[in-house]
């Protein structure tokens, strides 16, 4: 597979075309933002991490039935995915109060939901991610009713693997966030990432952050904590 022109770089990631036009490669950065870009740093090796915990995960949620864009690792930063239009609508699923769900509503961290809840931004950077609802997806044509409804469906099995499986490896999954995109034709599937970056995992028993709030809150130890979360994933994921 042919490496072509570079399409894309964001926060986290560059992305670039191949001599396969339903195929693109996505190279994983060690640049790390928070805040909507406002902080920047380096976490090194994050990009190596990242990459391969993604991929690792990806395989989990096929396994699980959830289609994905993942089709395969290239190297420890590189991997093929199948070429999507990211719906603009990032899912934020949380199964503990933390962040700016704490922070919003003026409760303090770490109380367990009964059930998880379901939350929707507006991918839109130059307005700060803004939350919507369902109706305000459709008023603004970002999705169908019948995509919202599978991107909710899928959303929450994918709680439910990760859940199941972070608990094995003594993490406790607090909340994370998702983007999907539809394939050429139209097909809804997971795509970006599934990452310390994206989810925050607490030690189940010590409740230590194992993610990115370490870099959000200056917290220190954030390279440590991505190598451990990692261990933890490659020891149970065999």
């Amino acid at each position: 597979m042919q490496k072509l022109e570079q399409i894309y770089e964001g926060k986290a990631k560059k992305v670039f075309t191949t001599d396969d036009p339903e195929l693109l490669i996505v190279d994983y950065k060690d640049d790390a933002t928070a805040f909507n870009g406002l902080k920047k740093g380096t976490i090194v090796g994050k990009g190596i991490i990242n990459n391969q915990m993604t991929n690792r995960l990806m395989a989990k949620m096929e396994k699980a039935g959830i289609p994905t864009h993942f089709v395969k690792e290239l190297s420890e930063r590189e991997t093929l995915v199948k070429k999507v239009s990211i719906v603009p609508l990032e899912v934020i699923i949380r199964n503990i109060s933390a962040g700016s769900f704490a922070k919003r509503y003026g409760v303090e961290e770490g109380i367990i939901f009964d059930n998880p809840t379901i939350e929707f931004s507006y991918k839109n950077d130059e307005l700060g991610d803004p939350l919507l609802n369902a109706y305000h997806a459709l008023a603004l044509k970002l999705a169908t009713q019948e995509e919202i409804d599978l991107i909710k469906k899928y959303s929450f099995a994918v709680n439910d693997v990760l859940k199941a499986f972070w608990l094995e490896c003594g993490v406790t999954l607090v909340d994370f966030k998702l983007e999907f995109g539809r394939l050429s034709d139209g097909t809804i599937v997971l795509a970006d990432e599934i990452s310390p970056d994206t989810c925050r995992l607490w030690d189940s028993k010590t409740h230590e952050k194992l993610d990115k709030d370490r870099f959000r809150r200056d917290l220190g130890g954030v390279e440590d904590a991505y190598a451990e979360i990692m261990k933890r994933l490659v020891e149970h994921d065999l």
